[in-house]
């Protein structure tokens, strides 16, 4: 596991999530470019997220590009942490909250042994990373750890099956001739860093097994919909057509074969 940890730590700290969007002659600008884009393409993540930090210590575990992590500064929170694999988001996120005359608790530090002592936090927050850490349920038991009692945990992990993942099968598994391959196979090799995992729902509730009480559902993104830059490390003739002619209004409605898995659980 410490070979992929390694290799899943370099894979991002070659290139944050979303960087791609982060375009600008200032470093404000490119910054503002990349919150509008994330948030055009994610308007769901505001609603998930909530941003309601006020009076709350909160802790964000895969801070990437910094984005999420202004906006619970923006909320006021007693205390703000955050805590990513790579020391690239680190020092982007950084550069964020100083940009923005805001404050945050940041280090590089691994999800799987997160560097605070117990019941530490109100509310602890996660988009989108814990499914690339090899150990995803040691995860979830460190964020049960950190939190104190009555305290929310609001995550966000991929989900299997989804449209994403029949996607990348059909290119890397039925055109490959290759017929014959697990979408948990196509996500570890095919699906952003090496080693990501999707979760079907029932799975999604075992992780949150220690909690007091939790939903687990299932929902469409951007991915789904073939929307921004999605399938960049996989573009072809073929996708690009499938770009122009995809049933988005469709999608839309098969939430149960959505990339996300939102958690919600208190302890």
């Amino acid at each position: 596991m410490e070979d992929l940890k390694v290799a899943v730590r370099d894979f991002w700290d070659a290139a944050s999530c979303g960087e791609v969007y982060a375009i600008g002659g200032t470093l404000e600008a490119q910054f503002s470019a990349h919150s509008r884009a994330r948030y055009d393409l994610e308007p769901y993540i505001r609603e998930f997220a909530g941003f309601d930090g006020s009076g709350k210590d909160v802790l964000e575990v895969g801070v990437g590009m910094g984005a999420d992590h202004v906006e619970w500064a923006k909320s006021r929170p007693n205390r703000l942490a955050g805590v990513d694999f790579t020391p690239r988001a680190v020092e982007w996120t950084s550069r964020r909250i100083a940009l923005a005359g805001l404050s945050s608790q940041l280090q590089v530090g691994d999800a799987e042994n997160l560097p605070f002592p117990d019941a530490s936090f109100d509310l602890v927050y996660s988009w989108g990373v814990l499914h690339h850490t090899p150990n995803t349920p040691k995860a979830f038991q460190e964020i049960h750890r950190v939190l104190r009692p009555g305290g929310e945990a609001r995550i966000m992990i991929y989900h299997r099956p989804s449209i994403v993942g029949f996607l990348l099968w059909a290119q890397y598994g039925a055109l490959a001739r290759r017929p014959f391959r697990s979408l948990t196979d196509i996500y570890a090799h095919h699906l952003e860093s090496p080693g990501t995992k999707g979760y079907t729902v029932r799975e999604g509730r075992r992780l949150v097994q220690d909690f007091r009480q939790a939903t687990v559902a299932s929902a469409v993104s951007f991915g789904d919909l073939l929307e921004g830059e999605v399938g960049q490390r996989h573009s072809s003739a073929a996708l690009s057509m499938a770009k122009r002619v995809w049933p988005r209004p469709l999608v839309r409605r098969l939430s149960f074969l959505g990339l996300m898995l939102e958690v919600r659980a208190t302890k």
